[in-house]
């Protein structure tokens, strides 16, 4: 079943609110996002700035333990400005590196939806020609964590958050520990185009149409975000310092394939160590996050996995 969702309040918490809408595993939800400052498609405020999140959503038969599948249909701009940030953060430099004196005031890029691209509204000189292609994602969703915890979406976890993965996109299916009853589903702080780490603290921040869908997948436990394209399977660790994300991640996907592609130890090792390849999520938030992912032409191709394909 569809479920056209529009959204009248937002959380700037990851956790156990009460449910906006309780909808059947496997329906899909057509709602709206607010950009990471709070402004509508129209460029209204609606909602103090940190990421709001649109949701929770309570999904019937989702229980601790369960698998919370995310499938994203669309994420698309629903306006022709986004806002940026001009600073990179002093934690990706080296200590005591001067990067400028900057006010670190927002400015606007400009969508041209007809050739795909976006350019800085009343750029310098030096920067007039430069352009980056409009490819919309999601920095921040999750399902509430346990222990009745709301957590800001400054931040990330086991339950997701603000990994600020530029893979999370269009045609994806992400997989997410469940934690609470009915999971309690958030989404927000969509991204027109965005690079590796997110060191500016932005992407391009806009308001998003998204559809999705949620599934539950019983008998199954994960222990971080995972995901899937039509190359990859991925997972996501999310912590602080760098290398215990990477440690994580790392982790997660040598469980996966050895639980779900029948590989001996010996052979996840060989494997992860030869084809592995990661990518940065955010690097300048409270946790980091590293995506750890494997192409699937080099998988086994005679097992059923017990994840994917139940989507």
């Amino acid at each position: 079943m569809d479920h056209v969702f529009s959204p009248k309040s937002y959380h700037l918490t990851i956790g156990s609110h009460d449910p906006e809408l309780i909808i059947d595993s496997g329906d899909k939800i057509i709602t709206r996002t607010v950009d990471a400052g709070g402004k509508d498609f129209n460029g209204i405020d609606v909602s103090p700035r940190g990421n709001p999140q649109t949701g929770p959503f309570y999904v019937n038969g989702a229980f601790p333990g369960d698998i919370l599948a995310v499938k994203f249909y669309k994420i698309f701009p629903n306006r022709s400005h986004g806002f940026c940030r001009p600073k990179i953060s002093a934690n990706v430099m080296e200590p005591g590196h001067n990067t400028g004196e900057i006010e670190n005031e927002p400015f606007n890029f400009i969508l041209d939806f007809k050739n795909s691209i976006a350019m800085i509204e009343n750029p310098s000189k030096s920067l007039e020609n430069l352009i980056v292609p409009i490819r919309p994602m999601i920095g921040c969703f999750g399902v509430a964590p346990e222990k009745g915890q709301s957590i800001s979406t400054a931040t990330s976890g086991q339950y997701g958050g603000n990994m600020d993965y530029r893979g999370f996109e269009p045609g994806v299916i992400a997989y997410l520990p469940v934690f609470v009853e009915g999971a309690l589903f958030h989404i927000g702080d969509g991204h027109a185009w965005q690079s590796d780490g997110e060191i500016l603290g932005t992407g391009i921040e806009i308001s998003m149409d998204v559809e999705f869908s949620l599934t539950v997948i019983k008998n199954k436990e994960i222990f971080w975000p995972r995901g899937e394209n039509k190359d990859f399977i991925f997972t996501a660790g999310n912590a602080r310092p760098l290398d215990e994300a990477l440690q994580h991640a790392s982790s997660e996907m040598f469980r996966w394939l050895v639980d779900d592609y029948n590989l001996s130890a010996e052979d996840a090792n060989i494997l992860l160590g030869t084809y592995v390849e990661y990518d940065v999520g955010n690097v300048f938030d409270p946790a980091y996050t590293m995506i750890c992912k494997i192409s699937k032409h080099v998988l086994p191709k005679d097992v059923k996995n017990t994840l994917i394909g139940q989507v």
